[in-house]
């Protein structure tokens, strides 16, 4: 008897070093037993020192791969990353409002870890206005929350509950705000519903450099857990879980000069922690 594993997509951009974009979501659907698919957005040319270069993919090209694997794969759920500009987000957006009941995660990635910019400021109007409405989930840091809502960055657990409610009347479903850009020796991050649920989650602050691709690590393990049935709110938990040891474990590599990856296929060699 043949039997379809669960299936994730995601839709972003190259990361040619391996830490982050594309690449960082394949391991980490994989890691999680997920089978994954993608669409590549953006070509770049970077490192763990920093983005040199970024080609984007035509659109038309854009939608030509994700109309090849959404017409032969069970798609089980969706992650976006990198889009780039505006037409790249106009071209997803439409591609994605085709579809009806697939869990859809977008991470906003506006900057790099290095500080390179991956998202053309202009194209911001548009994640707010075409692309988050048709989300499940959307993952924003700190800065990108704020850049979402043209506002300062939170400093305190009620700016971060007033932006995350803020950024549900968007139109999406459920806002996580992560904050791992924040102070503090606990790294706090924010849940709300559309539906009214409000979880905050926190881990101690781990103080290491190499966290390069956390975020894209982060939005790919939800839609792991997604596409492996489980609830939002366990997807979620158990995924910062992951993202955590990813963390810790990379602590004793040495990947690169600069902000190296976290450790995506830590969990092979050892089971992920629960939360």
């Amino acid at each position: 008897m043949s039997l379809t594993p669960p299936i994730a997509l995601t839709i972003a951009g190259s990361d040619p070093s391996g830490g982050a974009g594309i690449q960082a979501d394949l391991k980490t659907f994989t890691a999680l037993g997920v089978y994954g698919a993608s669409v590549i957005t953006a070509l770049t040319a970077q490192n763990t020192r920093g983005v040199t270069g970024v080609m984007k993919v035509p659109a038309d090209f854009i939608a030509a791969q994700f109309d090849a694997v959404t017409s032969d794969l069970a798609i089980g759920a969706i992650k976006t990353g990198m889009l780039a500009d505006t037409e790249t987000v106009a071209s997803v957006s439409t591609l994605l409002s085709r579809l009806r009941g697939i869990p859809i995660v977008v991470d906003p990635v506006m900057v790099a870890t290095s500080g390179d910019r991956l998202l053309d400021e202009n194209a911001v109007a548009a994640v707010r206005e075409r692309l988050i409405p048709l989300a499940s989930l959307i993952t924003p840091n700190l800065p990108e929350a704020a850049a979402l809502l043209s506002t300062e960055v939170a400093r305190s657990d009620a700016e971060l509950t007033e932006q995350a409610e803020a950024l549900l009347q968007l139109g999406c479903a459920a806002v996580l705000i992560k904050g791992g850009h924040g102070c503090g020796d606990e790294a706090v991050d924010l849940l709300v519903t559309a539906s009214g649920d409000c979880l905050r989650l926190s881990a101690p602050r781990i103080a290491k450099r190499n966290t390069h691709g956390t975020g894209c690590t982060l939005a790919a393990a939800i839609a792991a857990n997604l596409a492996s049935g489980r609830a939002l709110t366990d997807s979620v938990q158990t995924a910062k879980a992951f993202v955590w040891s990813a963390i810790n474990s990379a602590a004793t590599q040495q990947i690169g000069g600069g902000n190296g990856p976290v450790d995506h296929l830590f969990s092979i060699r050892n089971p992920p922690l629960e939360s």
